[in-house]
């Protein structure tokens, strides 16, 4: 008789096998042989203020592409500029500015592998997963993962710093967990949200450990690069940032699967970058993003209110999975790497409906997931300015929209006797209310 568990294991060890060969062909082979995109600014940009140059400098576009060639780590096509990126962010390499760039960028991916190994065991801990689903389940983000070793990006850093934090606080250690999630905040803001989970059902230690942790970053960041550089980010170059108008006019590409860019390339005209929109309307273009966005927050507040008024300490992880898929939902732009950062809010959600025995969001979840992982997204992009069609080059954002629909409406609108439950266990003596 087959034995289906000895098959299942079979299976998932044959992904694996496939999954992490996959990561070392496209991910930690290119970047131990070639510097690309991305890499080249968090270089730059920590070799400069090394080198004692004027930190002011740094959101000048022509000054700071010149750096990146004297330094060897520049590219005609793409030179790079520091503007996508808050001043904390100079100081990220600052430890690796002795090594050759390639060198460099060795140690980086080197520091990212263990940064995997981290996330898996964490992930494992947490939720009591078998290791080899924890592999899997990393893993399973796919192009993201890739994307992150390949260009040098901090992410997969982060992500693990947001399990880590997690962790901490399941040990009871909230300060310390709050210290993790918030040392990042002022770099990359997107463990902001994590925080704002805890803030949602008044984990005050943890919101402490953060605060200080963010405090600290900045103050340093100050003391090394001075006030002026600061000052310019916070008064020319922050809104920016919130709106993703890192450059002038419209952003007419699909890379950064957003309802703003699927909106202005449906309705804003441009002769050169976009000369076949669905309709030339640019006020519907503002029309649409806002109120899209305005329903998305609308919607998850209301499923939000309904997982605080639970009072469960169970509420607190589907309450950051929500908010963590939210607001890449909500995102301006965002490069494909910035989705390793789903690693927690996901496990958080899948973990929650696996605990209230239901499977089906939690399979619906995890499928969109690995799918968000895996899209072949060069064959979408080629819709992407041809009229209504530009819809089909977006399957990342309408996935991750999916992603919310599911998560939104079983956590906070079909589970009511799930959160009934999640009380009971807390206080069995309402097991007859």
């Amino acid at each position: 008789m087959l034995d289906l568990a000895l098959v299942s294991r079979a299976c998932k060890a044959l992904l694996l096998a496939g999954l992490m060969t996959l990561l070392v062909l496209r991910g930690v082979m290119p970047a131990f042989t070639e510097i690309t995109d991305d890499f080249p600014e968090y270089f730059t940009s920590a070799k400069s203020v090394r080198d004692g140059q004027d930190a002011v400098k740094l959101y000048d576009g022509a000054w700071f592409r010149e750096q990146t060639r004297r330094y060897g780590v520049g590219h005609a096509e793409n030179p790079g500029e520091f503007s996508p990126y808050p001043p904390p962010t100079a100081l990220l390499l600052m430890p690796l500015t002795g090594f050759e760039p390639l060198t460099a960028l060795r140690i980086v991916t080197a520091l990212n592998l263990v940064c995997l190994i981290c996330s898996m065991l964490l992930l494992s801990r947490i939720f009591d997963w078998r290791l080899m689903d924890s592999a899997l389940f990393v893993l399973l983000s796919g192009w993201g993962l890739l994307a992150g070793l390949r260009f040098g990006h901090p992410y997969i850093l982060i992500s693990t710093f947001c399990l880590l934090g997690y962790y901490l606080y399941l040990k009871r250690m909230p300060l310390l967990a709050g210290l993790c999630l918030g040392v990042f905040v002022p770099i990359k803001y997107y463990p902001l949200i994590v925080l704002a989970g805890f803030l949602l059902h008044r984990q005050w230690r943890v919101l402490l450990g953060g605060g200080i942790a963010m405090a600290v970053v900045a103050l340093v960041s100050v003391g090394v690069l001075g006030w002026k550089v600061h000052q310019i980010f916070l008064l020319d170059v922050i809104l920016d940032h919130f709106t993703g108008h890192l450059v002038p006019g419209p952003r007419f590409t699909a890379v950064f699967q957003s309802f703003d860019t699927l909106f202005e390339r449906l309705f804003i005209l441009d002769l050169e970058r976009n000369p076949h929109p669905w309709l030339s309307a640019p006020p519907a273009a503002t029309v649409a993003i806002v109120s899209t966005k305005g329903l998305l927050v609308l919607v998850a507040a209301a499923a939000l209110i309904n997982l605080c008024r639970a009072r469960s300490v169970h509420a607190i992880g589907p309450t950051i999975g929500i908010l963590g898929v939210l607001v890449l939902l909500i995102a301006p732009g965002s490069g494909t790497y910035a989705f390793v950062l789903l690693w927690l809010p996901v496990a958080l959600l899948i973990n929650y409906f696996l605990s209230e025995r239901a499977r089906v969001p939690a399979y619906l979840i995890l499928s969109t997931y690995a799918l968000i992982g895996f899209i072949p997204y060069g064959h979408a992009y080629r819709f992407e300015g041809d009229g209504a069609l530009t819809v089909l080059a977006y399957p990342r954002l309408f996935l991750l929209l999916a992603m919310f629909v599911v998560c939104v409406y079983a956590v906070g609108f079909a589970g009511p006797a799930a959160q009934r439950a999640a009380r009971r266990r807390i206080h069995p003596e309402m097991q007859n209310v």
